[in-house]
């Protein structure tokens, strides 16, 4: 079994028992469903690609390798941004919600990997120190 649970779900999908910790993972809050009716533990805009980057991907001015990539980058440059994932992910399931339609071209897979990372890069400089 991976030593991380990470998994995306969207927003309008039912919230299950093995969700563990619900994060909203989109910049913008999702249409049609109101702050009180969604099951989240957290929202984590910063970690999001910027709305600039957004934009430029949904008007297909740039494709998903670019767009993975340009976010991939947006990350690096913050890497406080994932702090509170990061300590989510250690605790339990993390389970990134989102109301993107196809979730695999989305920012989800660039965002999962990139904390997968840091947790990896973080356990390596533990073993190091140990």
């Amino acid at each position: 079994m991976a030593r991380y649970q990470i998994k995306f779900k969207r927003v309008y999908d039912a919230p299950a028992a093995t969700d563990g910790v619900r994060v909203l993972a989109d910049r913008l809050w999702p249409r049609g469903i109101k702050k009180v009716a969604l099951a989240h533990d957290d929202w984590c805009k910063d970690a999001c690609p910027s709305h600039a980057l957004r934009q430029q991907y949904h008007a297909q001015v740039i494709d998903w390798p670019t767009f993975a990539q340009a976010y991939a980058d947006e990350l690096a440059a913050n890497p406080t941004s994932l702090t509170p994932l990061l300590a989510y992910a250690r605790q339990s399931t993390l389970t990134l919600l989102s109301a993107v339609k196809d979730v695999e071209h989305s920012h989800l897979p660039v965002l999962k990997q990139a904390i997968l990372t840091r947790l990896e890069d973080d356990n390596e400089e533990l073993d190091h120190h140990n």
